[in-house]
């Protein structure tokens, strides 16, 4: 009997930024703009226009501050940020096999002014069919 061949189904890049600009987190715009020319960077398609609210406080360990994403066809990015706190919590995630992460990264830390990242790239779906269309 022949082993059924799989191959991940896509990556999840987890970006926790740490000691970034209270301004720049604080940045609506910013947030914004960020969510809405990664895709094209990454050459993914962007299915909606991204959405960034205004996240209150909830009086326990979140200050408040901006929470953002955009659908794209190979799935979405999305951006929380704590500008009380300098820190931000980012997810990638796509369909493809792989993410250019070093590229990724240095995206957000320049745009935020991080002064540390903590990461993890999770490869999804590992038992998912390998078939051809």
């Amino acid at each position: 009997m022949a082993k059924k061949q799989t191959e991940n189904f896509g990556v999840h890049l987890t970006i926790d930024g740490y000691q970034g600009d209270v301004n720049l987190l604080n940045d609506m715009r910013l947030i914004f703009e960020s969510l809405d020319q990664l895709p094209d960077k990454l050459r993914m398609k962007k299915l909606t226009t991204p959405y960034v609210v205004s996240a209150p406080p909830n009086n326990k360990k979140d200050p408040g501050g901006f929470s953002g994403f955009v659908m794209i066809a190979e799935s979405h990015v999305s951006i929380h940020t704590f500008p009380k706190k300098r820190f931000a919590s980012i997810d990638i995630y796509t369909c493809r096999n792989r993410l250019p992460e070093k590229f990724v990264l240095d995206y957000f830390k320049k745009i935020f002014k991080f002064k540390e990242l903590e990461t993890n790239l999770i490869k999804r779906g590992l038992k998912f069919p390998k078939t051809n269309l």
